[in-house]
């Protein structure tokens, strides 16, 4: 029946849009960071470094997750019914 679909769906997407928000969270965290040093407020280098680094790998964690699931939803496509 469609209404499993359309539940699981939703699901997903709700999953997708939450882990768009935590990568955009931690570019706005290093950016930040970045911007508070810049203007002398006294943030430490190693907190820049963390910051700008934690930013990139969950980005980098995302777009593997996102070529992952279009792989697979490509290989889905693919299959004979």
């Amino acid at each position: 029946s469609p209404k499993p679909l359309a539940t699981g769906g939703s699901e997903f997407q709700s999953v997708f849009a939450d882990a768009i928000s935590k990568v955009e969270s931690f570019q706005n965290n290093a950016q930040q960071s970045v911007d508070r040093f810049l203007n002398g407020e006294g943030e430490e280098i190693h907190k820049i470094a963390l910051a700008t680094q934690q930013a990139d790998l969950s980005f980098q964690l995302f777009l593997q997750v996102r070529n992952k699931v279009v792989s697979a939803y490509q290989e889905i496509m693919r299959m004979q019914v």
